[in-house]
């Protein structure tokens, strides 16, 4: 039997955001179930000299979403985009330890019920990138990888990988599939299925998402990702093409509604799907939209037969 789905909502390190979502997501009649952060926006690290291990500390944030997951009794999940999956360069090993310890005291706070990366690497060479770039899908990418999910599942119940939403590919994007469905399975991880991602990808790429989902394992995936985005300024770019952005700034467009319908009676070990939302983004005419978006999710799951209890 297909299990019940949770419905959560991201929390963003920014303390206009929280006054705003608060009562919508933690406290409202459309509250929802869990909480999603990305433990690396509650680090901060000092400046550092050359040749200096790196140091992370929590900051600010890492108290106040606390402070709402204990006022409210709101379980967390973690959502990570900067362990670099896919680095290959040994310049990063330092670095990721100091990551991996930093993730690890985090799970001591936060009791993530499970835990997802990016596919792709931040850390090329050992420098940070604030977004991952995308990784070659050879056997050497998926062993690494599945090394790292290793490393993960040694501290987190259960872990997992999002699709990404890249501009250029290392490869074809209707191979990105394949490369998911083995490296979770050699790694006995989970899939985050991004909607607005794979949204995304399907019309910068012209691919049908459709196709995407038909090469999917999709007994992986864990968690749904739901969100909205814009489009870049067509000056950007020498023919002015303009392209779909992953931006979390908007409302969820029809076919992201019409992909988490088609998903939903097809992932049998799904737990939850996530609102997304940036920070930034939230002002006062927001809320009924994204109450409205969280009611529509929690119809959809109804409708399916999915919704919690």
């Amino acid at each position: 039997m297909a299990s019940k789905i949770a419905v959560g909502f991201t929390l963003q390190p920014d303390d206009e955001f929280l006054d705003r979502i608060e009562e919508l997501a933690c406290a409202g009649p459309d509250a929802v179930d869990y909480l999603e952060l990305t433990p690396e926006t509650t680090w901060w690290s000092p400046p550092l000299e050359p040749g200096q291990p790196l140091e992370l500390a929590p900051n600010g944030f890492h108290r106040r979403f606390q402070a709402l997951g204990q006022k409210y009794g709101k379980p967390f999940v973690g959502h990570g985009i900067g362990l670099s999956l896919g680095s290959a360069s040994r310049a990063d090993a330092a670095r990721r330890h100091s990551w991996l310890a930093r993730l690890r005291a985090d799970q001591a706070c936060f009791d993530f019920r499970w835990y997802t990366e990016h596919l792709g690497m931040t850390a090329p060479a050992g420098f940070a990138l604030a977004l991952p770039l995308p990784t070659l899908m050879d056997d050497a990418s998926e062993r690494r990888a599945a090394r790292r999910l290793a490393a993960l599942a040694e501290i987190f119940p259960k872990v997992g990988v999002e699709n990404t939403a890249q501009y250029f590919l290392l490869g074809e994007p209707l191979a990105e599939p394949r490369f998911l469905r083995r490296l979770l399975k050699k790694a006995r991880g989970h899939l985050l299925l991004d909607l607005h991602n794979l949204h995304t990808m399907a019309e910068n790429f012209r691919f049908a998402a459709a196709d995407y989902l038909g090469r999917l394992d999709l007994h992986q995936v864990i968690e749904l990702h739901l969100s909205g985005g814009s489009y870049s300024d067509g000056s950007w770019l020498p023919g002015g093409r303009s392209l779909r952005l992953d931006s979390h700034d908007g409302a969820v467009p029809e076919p992201v509604w019409q992909l988490l319908d088609a998903v939903l009676p097809r992932c049998p070990n799904l737990q939850g799907v996530t609102l997304e939302r940036m920070e930034g983004t939230v002002g006062d005419a927001d809320i009924p939209l994204l109450r409205a978006e969280l009611q529509r999710l929690r119809s959809c799951l109804k409708h399916h037969g999915r919704a919690a209890a």
